[in-house]
């Protein structure tokens, strides 16, 4: 690893904020306590900035996964300013670096190959030639005016929200130094930490369903934690999907919140991609890691021409569903604006169904196919 020069700034900052924090918070606790309001001013914060950093530096700013109102990209960008992860335009270009150069040791800011130390932290500590910045890649963020009045003015509104917004909370409440404490210090330190761990943990430990050309992992408890940040192999391979959690049991509180302000008119063109395409990357990994263990194992041949064969058709089955949703769901738009007849439509919704059920089997055929596939005496 190159031997990078300190920065001292971010050193004495990721070094004295957490010492800081885990001295005064207990202690302050032990002799004076903390109540329920400032617990609750703690929570709100906490959700604040990382909300506005999942939702708007991440997927609005960093991806353009969807459309915000003014409204909502000024309060991300004060939200940004309060997780003190530095301005939109720095936080955006190098996030965009790491997707295009992922693992790449000499090009992606946080690459995860140089170890969990640098992933989560210790890219921030030195400055490493990989961290450089380089605005190249975020010329079309350069013409939104809150980015630029954002980063402009970003020393005075960390100041303002790091230090003034919790000290007002504190003084209508009636002590300061506990709303510094808790919804200022304690909140800095674990809101950032909780950010780094999508750079590093997602990296290194939890499933690839969708791809193996980057170390991006999906792990569900890190989702918890992290506003639903934690499907991170599903982000990495379709990027402008507003959606990590694409089921609506994944826990993904940043996409659901995105999905409620559409209803509000203050988000909008919220992309998602198309579920074939996702089925599809599912099906091809499976398809290859089955394929190279036949290789491995020498499977005897007809294994192989079954894998094959299965895969073939039911590739051909997703496109004849894909197909058949579309055909359906433009036929349930014309039919709000009364220009297509109750039979054809009917029509429409059994070939559909019908495709479906047919998908249903044969993905249920598969999956059977690549569990004997894995039983031992196979093997």
């Amino acid at each position: 690893m190159e031997k990078a020069p300190i920065n001292w700034t971010n050193m004495l900052l990721f070094s004295l904020t957490p010492a800081l924090a885990l001295l005064l918070v207990p202690a302050y606790g032990y002799f004076y306590g903390y109540d329920l309001y400032e617990w609750v001013v703690f929570v709100l914060l906490m959700g604040f900035c990382g909300m506005s950093i999942t939702a708007g530096y991440h997927r609005l700013w960093s991806h353009k996964a969807y459309k915000a109102h003014p409204l909502i990209r000024t309060l991300f960008a004060l939200g940004g300013a309060c997780a003190l992860q530095n301005d939109i335009l720095t936080w955006a270009s190098g996030h965009r670096r790491h997707h295009q150069f992922v693992d790449n040791n000499d090009r992606d800011p946080y690459s995860a190959s140089r170890g969990f130390w640098f992933s989560h932290i210790g890219w921030i500590l030195r400055n490493y030639k990989s961290g450089a910045e380089d605005y190249s890649n975020v010329k079309d963020l350069m013409k939104d005016p809150i980015v630029v009045w954002q980063k402009k003015h970003y020393l005075i509104l960390l100041l303002i929200m790091n230090i003034g917004l919790p000290a007002f909370l504190g003084f209508i409440h009636g002590d300061i130094i506990a709303g510094i404490l808790l919804g200022g210090l304690l909140r800095l330190v674990l809101s950032q930490h909780v950010t780094y761990l999508i750079n590093s943990i997602a990296h290194m430990w939890g499933r690839q369903p969708y791809s193996e050309n980057s170390s991006a992992r999906d792990n569900p408890i890190l989702a918890f934690f992290t506003y639903g940040e934690g499907y991170h192999n599903y982000h990495h391979s379709f990027q402008w999907d507003y959606r990590n959690g694409i089921c609506w049991w994944h826990f993904d509180p940043t996409k659901w919140m995105i999905s409620l302000l559409s209803f509000a008119g203050l988000t909008r063109d919220l992309k998602r991609c198309n579920p074939a395409q996702i089925e599809k990357a599912r099906l091809a990994l499976q398809y290859r890691k089955a394929t190279e263990k036949c290789e491995h194992f020498d499977m005897p041949e007809s294994w192989r021409l079954r894998l094959e064969t299965e895969y073939e058709q039911l590739l051909q089955t997703l496109q004849l569903w894909t197909e058949h949703r579309q055909a359906w769901y433009e036929a349930r738009g014309k039919q709000l604006q009364e220009s297509l007849n109750s039979l054809d439509l009917l029509q429409l919704k059994h070939g559909y169904k019908e495709v479906h059920y047919r998908l249903k089997a044969q993905k249920q055929r598969w999956h059977h196919l690549l569990r004997d596939l894995a039983q031992p005496q196979l093997t």
